[in-house]
């Protein structure tokens, strides 16, 4: 037992970590959203978020921190103390998307501490109702019938809608031009008023449209039908069962964050989004809630950033890098 004095050692220093994680929080938790309000990432933050709130017993705070398509904030939190009171909920775009098309401050992969996968909301394709196609099938033969012709909106350069257009045209060996906007209202206005012909965003943003008829559904890009749009089938149903085209949502902290401290935060995130009242919630703005493990997450951010930087190059979309 000649090495006790070192065992003893490393247990009177981790002692600390291990009551200060047991405890934890003891005080707010900032939890950045790196969009503006309003939107499907700031509607997930805010419902799980008040839930933490309520099961701590510590206020959890919101701080919008919108710009450069959700990366100030989730780099805000990157350079944050690593204490587990900063943390966010992050987008597709930020974490898997952005690193490829642009220099960014912080490198998703070491930078950040996944914690968890907090929820999917799949991508609806929808057109606008002057276009003569009402399947995927017919969408696919209007394009190829007039190459290079039809076009397709998104909420700008490098955005997951853009991708998931640029995955399309790939996918589908049609021609169709991109169109970016400035956010996702720019481009449903112009589409609502025939400017373009087609878009991918996310399912909650062009429900109302597709509800009240202002806008034609395709198809969504979920394996399964969205139960808040059950009668609009998948791409896979359309014959592209690789098509598949989520945007995600998942809870990060800062590199460094102890590993008791990460359990604590995953363990208080997963039962808020086991409730009845969270899942009901967001199950209406089309989200399906996850709550995976943080190494399965650090795996899915992985692969999606493998996913969508082949897409970045096979299409030669421009970037700034």
């Amino acid at each position: 037992m000649k090495n006790w004095p070192k065992l003893l050692l490393a247990i009177l220093l981790l002692f600390p970590t291990l009551a200060f994680a047991q405890n934890f929080p003891t005080k707010p938790i900032k939890l950045i959203v790196p969009f503006p309000a309003g939107g499907p990432n700031d509607i997930i933050a805010r419902v799980i978020g008040q839930r933490m709130s309520e099961l701590s017993g510590q206020p959890v705070l919101i701080d919008n921190r919108g710009g450069q398509g959700g990366v100030l904030g989730t780099d805000a939190v990157s350079k944050a103390p690593p204490d587990g009171y900063t943390i966010a909920i992050s987008s597709a775009g930020a974490l898997a998307i952005s690193p490829s098309m642009e220099r960014v401050a912080y490198d998703t992969s070491s930078d950040l501490t996944p914690v968890t996968l907090v929820a999917t909301v799949p991508e609806m394709l929808v057109v606008a109702t002057n276009v003569e196609a009402k399947s995927i099938g017919e969408l696919i033969a209007l394009a190829k019938a007039q190459p290079g012709k039809l076009n397709f909106a998104s909420s700008g350069p490098g955005s997951l809608p853009h991708l998931a257009g640029e995955l399309f045209k790939l996918t589908a060996k049609i021609d169709i031009v991109h169109v970016p906007y400035r956010g996702a209202a720019p481009a449903v206005n112009d589409l609502l008023g025939q400017q373009v012909q087609m878009t991918f965003l996310d399912l909650p943003v062009l429900l109302p449209q597709v509800k009240a008829g202002a806008l034609r559904p395709i198809a969504v890009g979920s394996a399964e039908r969205a139960p808040t749009a059950p009668d609009v089938p998948t791409l896979s149903e359309g014959g592209f069962p690789d098509l598949r085209v989520e945007n995600w949502y998942g809870m990060v902290a800062p590199k460094g964050t102890p590993k008791e401290i990460v359990t604590a935060l995953h363990g208080l995130a997963t039962k808020a989004m086991a409730d009845p009242a969270v899942k009901e919630k967001l199950a209406a703005q089309g989200a399906t809630l996850i709550g995976d493990e943080p190494e399965h997450f650090r795996a899915f951010i992985a692969d999606e950033t493998k996913k969508w930087a082949k897409v970045i190059k096979d299409a030669g979309v421009e970037t700034a890098k």
